[in-house]
């Protein structure tokens, strides 16, 4: 490994630092992701419902406090939205308007925990092949130098030029391929997130527009 980055060039030692950066990102953005699957989001949901059914918005808002991750954030901000109306203005209307709009906007802070660093995997995929190929074109400038400069045809100097760009090229697009396919991957599940935090908010906040807190929905219907 140190043989191929010293044969390299100057150009590998750009390439080892974003090698580098872009497995920091991967690994901290996979045990991020691996942690948010193992919180049951559908049980929170229901837990939730089942609290305000009660009357016990307290203890709903503590269930979410409790919970990581940008779903029971996002509840929970609708929730404190909720509390701050008086209950004789707790009208449909005022919660459509106050309760969504407070969801809908801690909604983009909340996703940013999971999203966060993304831009770094981009950069590493766009920025390694463009130095691999940087690399490539130092190696062949080498090559046409030691041709230029010796006598008559040396191979070793022409291959060791030709070596540089060929370890170069295949290091940035190794790189690159690292970087895109874990940032393909996170961004999938980061909009699977996404949904659900937009699922759990619509839900939400239809549950408090029909069967406000503490009145069963059997009131409703007489």
């Amino acid at each position: 490994m140190l043989e191929s980055i010293v044969n390299g060039g100057v150009m590998m030692w750009p390439l080892v630092v974003l090698s580098v950066i872009g497995w920091a990102v991967v690994l901290d953005r996979a045990w991020a992701f691996y942690q948010h699957g193992k919180i049951d989001y559908p049980a929170l949901r229901s837990q939730v419902r089942q609290k305000l059914t009660a009357g016990d918005l307290e203890g709903a808002e503590l269930l979410c406090a409790s919970t990581p991750g940008p779903t029971s954030a996002v509840l929970l901000a609708g929730l404190q939205a909720f509390r701050k109306l008086a209950p004789d203005k707790r009208t449909p209307e005022s919660i459509q308007v106050v309760v969504g709009n407070a969801m809908e906007d801690h909604t983009e802070r909340a996703l940013s925990a999971i999203t966060k660093r993304f831009y770094v995997l981009t950069t590493v995929g766009n920025a390694a092949p463009l130095l691999g190929m940087t690399g490539t074109v130092t190696g062949m400038i080498v090559s046409f130098e030691a041709l230029a400069g010796a006598a008559g045809l040396d191979s070793g100097l022409v291959a060791a030029g030709i070596s540089e760009a060929l370890i170069t090229t295949a290091a940035g697009l190794i790189i690159a391929i690292a970087a895109v396919i874990p940032y393909n991957i996170f961004r999938s599940t980061a909009d699977k997130i996404e949904l659900e935090v937009d699922e759990a908010a619509s839900e939400l906040l239809d549950y408090l527009k029909t069967a406000p807190v503490g009145e069963p929905a059997h009131a409703h219907a007489a």
